[in-house]
C-alpha cells in the first residue's frame, strides 16, 4: 500500500484516533466515501465534445 509497511500504517492510524477521536472517524470515511463518490458521478456524467465557444 503506497510503499509503507505495517509499521507506518499503523502509526497513521493512531495519529487520527489521536487527532480526531474514535467517534469521529466513522463520520470522517463516510464524508470521505460521499465525496468520492460525487467526484466520479461527476467525471462520468461530463459531455465528451466539451469545447468553449469564443
Amino acid at each position: 500500500m503506497f510503499g509503507l509497511g505495517w509499521l507506518e500504517v499503523g502509526l497513521i492510524v493512531l495519529a487520527a484516533v489521536f487527532l480526531f477521536g474514535t467517534k469521529r472517524i466513522p463520520e470522517l470515511g463516510a464524508s470521505l466515501g460521499k465525496s468520492l463518490r460525487g467526484f466520479k458521478d461527476e467525471l462520468q456524467d461530463q459531455p465528451e465534445d466539451d469545447q468553449i465557444d469564443e
